[in-house]
């Protein structure tokens, strides 16, 4: 490449030279040897001027070079070799036009930056979609609110109907939906099309999403209480005020019937108590059933704490609880509380339901050593197994029903309210996890509980 500069250079300084000195020979006005001569002379400095020449064009494509590969140590030392005051002047005019693009594109980035910062920090879920329905770009919040489940959300025929017609020119679009995989979440979703200048359609759609389950939620609480509560504390109030009244009339001045009835009164009253409990904490077990969990717990030490407390109901009964806990069980992202409630749960029924003088067998292990129909990931299982009469297999798929009860007058007298176990399934829900009920009329019954031992993976 140099030597073409160099030659091309050359010729370029020495053909007028040439031609004049060819013209004055032809013409007879120099001699022949003083033309060859001159012609010689100007040959030699046009080559020497030439390769001058070609040596700062040279060092400018590699000046050049250098500042278009940001090498501003190779850009200084190519430019310190230009003597030639025009192309000195040219490069620097473009030194200034780089720096200049290259200020307004730092300006342009952190611009950018401070706009992602900003999107990420938005409490809504964002989603951008590209033309084609593909996601673009999520925000931390909808990260966060859907992990692996955005899939289903972007497979929603109501979510994908709202896109469609925002790509289509319809305008921003709003629409209401539910989602029931893996709990049942209520979204608001609006679609707004972002139309650039210039761009071919369809456009890329922006999609906020709001979460109204929680909203939902309360309100299908203030109606589930009032008609659950009215439905089951009916009977021990009916109870309570037959008992008051008796009291107040026929064994007014009865010291016998006072201490007969008393204790019921105090039994119907505990009872009340127990369900209003247990209504309250399912009403906030479902509040939060959308919301997976994200602090890893040591089941372990929960259950053998639980465990612990149970020992002195357990030699009530006559009844021996064995407690295996594998020491490979990994930490698992989990609500200590909720979980505690579920291994009370299911203790507390093992303690009320299982044979007196029986066993209650409680484990916990990875799920690779407790078989099952648990999903191909990793996670732990644990099981609550006892040796009582066991439950008729018609009644398996509705034991986790809301005040559902297998034998209802056995069920009253143990305390029971008929909602530790519809807690028990709110509960995995929000763990994302399983419940496997087993019973067999005779021999038992067998409560396992799986839960993942990863948090949900983020959306790219």
């Amino acid at each position: 490449m140099r030597a073409t500069l160099w030659v091309s250079a050359s010729l370029l300084i020495g053909a007028v030279p040439w031609l004049l000195l060819a013209a004055l020979a032809a013409a007879g006005r120099l001699s022949a040897p003083l033309a060859l001569a001159g012609i010689a002379l100007t040959a030699a400095a046009a080559a020497a001027l030439g390769g001058w020449w070609a040596s700062q064009i040279a060092a400018m494509q590699q000046a050049v070079r250098h500042l278009a590969t940001e090498d501003t140590e190779g850009f200084h030392r190519h430019a310190e070799r230009i003597r030639l005051p025009s192309l000195g002047l040219v490069l620097r005019s473009l030194l200034r036009i780089v720096r200049g693009f290259e200020a307004k594109l730092g300006r342009a980035e952190q611009r950018l930056q401070t706009l992602e910062a900003i999107i990420d920090l938005l409490p809504n879920p964002l989603l951008l979609l590209k033309p084609d329905g593909a996601v673009a770009r999520t925000n931390a919040a909808a990260r966060a609110a859907f992990g692996k489940d955005l899939p289903a959300l972007l497979r929603h025929p109501s979510f994908r109907a709202a896109v469609d017609r925002a790509a289509s020119g319809a305008g921003p679009q709003h629409v209401e939906l539910s989602l029931v995989v893996p709990s049942l979440r209520d979204l608001e979703v609006t679609a707004i099309p972002l139309a650039r200048e210039g761009a071919a359609p369809p456009p890329e759609v922006l999609v906020v999403l709001a979460d109204r389950t929680r909203e939902h939620a309360v309100e299908r609480m203030r109606a589930d209480f009032v008609a659950n509560a009215s439905h089951e504390l009916r009977t021990p109030l009916a109870s309570l005020i037959g008992f008051i009244e008796t009291l107040r009339g026929p064994a007014a001045d009865d010291p016998q019937a006072q201490q007969r009835f008393l204790p019921i009164m105090a039994e119907q009253a505990e009872r009340m108590n127990r369900l209003i409990d247990d209504l309250l904490q399912l009403s906030r077990v479902e509040l939060l059933e959308h919301q997976p969990p994200t602090e890893r717990v040591d089941i372990g030490q929960l259950v053998a704490r639980v465990a612990a407390g149970f020992e002195p109901r357990f030699a009530g009964r006559q009844m021996r609880l064995e407690i295996s806990v594998d020491p490979a069980t990994p930490e698992v992202p989990a609500d200590a509380e909720q979980i505690i409630q579920v291994v009370q749960n299911l203790l507390d029924n093992a303690v009320k339901y299982g044979k007196e003088g029986g066993c209650v067998r409680l484990s916990l292990a990875p799920a690779e050593a407790s078989p099952g129909p648990w999903p191909s990931k990793e996670g732990l299982v644990l099981t609550v197994a006892d040796d009582g009469p066991g439950i008729p297999r018609q009644h398996l798929p509705r034991l986790t029903e809301r005040f559902y009860r297998v034998d209802k007058g056995r069920s009253r007298q143990a305390g029971g309210t008929g909602l530790g176990l519809a807690i028990v399934k709110h509960v995995i829900n929000r763990h994302r996890g399983q419940l496997v009920i087993e019973s067999q009329e005779g021999v038992g019954s067998t409560f396992r509980v799986w839960l993942p031992q990863g948090a949900a993976p983020e959306a790219a």
